[in-house]
């Protein structure tokens, strides 16, 4: 980048819209299907740790010990059997979302009110159908409080995958470095992190709808 240069070339944004569109709807596929499949996984999963609360902590460990594992290097190990392919890049950020979601979803389920549960026993509620139809309920607001940062830090590390070909808009930040050109760069980060911002917006709006009675309380009080 030479001295007077400006940051960022409006120009080249105009002209490469299309593209950038297609990179950001791959970003948004890569950094969101982790969290939902890590939803899927987290939610049975949170609720055996909740009745079995001796599975809780070496579940938590070894969820807590993937998380700590660098990125780039997990991605490594995945292309031994998954290839350059976007599975490579999903499956690990998959096993990232557990260390969030998994807490969230017993976190969830131990703030439910004792009494509630008993009332649902009381009026017939098997087990299932009281996790179902009264627990998670109850439990949602802290369930997505968890999915909210498993998504924020999902979209972030896509990114990371671009070291192996499937990174979605980090593909902009590693062409940007190696051109020495800003605009793509700085165009990357913003997108990002307006999908970032997107994100949780969206899933503040889900926690509202699917919790109509937090917003009776607030209008009564």
């Amino acid at each position: 980048m030479s001295d007077g240069e400006p940051l960022v070339r409006w120009q080249w944004i105009g002209d490469h819209a299309g593209e950038l569109a297609d990179y950001t709807a791959v970003h948004l596929r890569l950094g969101l299907l982790p969290v939902l499949f890590g939803l899927i996984i987290a939610v049975p999963l949170g609720i055996v740790c909740h009745r079995r609360g001796w599975l809780y902590a070496p579940v938590l460990t070894v969820a807590n010990i993937l998380y700590a594992i660098p990125s780039l290097a997990l991605f490594m190990i995945f292309v031994n059997y998954t290839g350059l392919t976007e599975r490579t890049v999903m499956i690990p950020l998959t096993l990232y979302t557990l260390s969030v979601l998994v807490p969230g979803v017993v976190d969830g389920l131990a703030s439910v009110p004792e009494p509630v549960r008993q009332a649902a026993t009381a009026l017939g509620f098997g087990p299932a159908r009281r996790i179902v139809q009264v627990e998670l309920p109850i439990a949602v607001p802290v369930v997505i409080a968890g999915v909210r940062v498993a998504a924020v830090s999902s979209l972030s590390l896509v990114a990371v995958g671009q070291l192996i070909g499937q990174g979605g808009l980090g593909y902009y930040i590693t062409r940007g470095l190696q051109l020495d050109f800003p605009t793509p760069i700085v165009t990357a980060i913003a997108l990002i992190m307006l999908l970032a911002l997107t994100t949780d917006a969206l899933l503040v709006l889900a926690q509202r709808l699917l919790t109509p009675w937090s917003r009776s309380k607030v209008t009564a009080s």
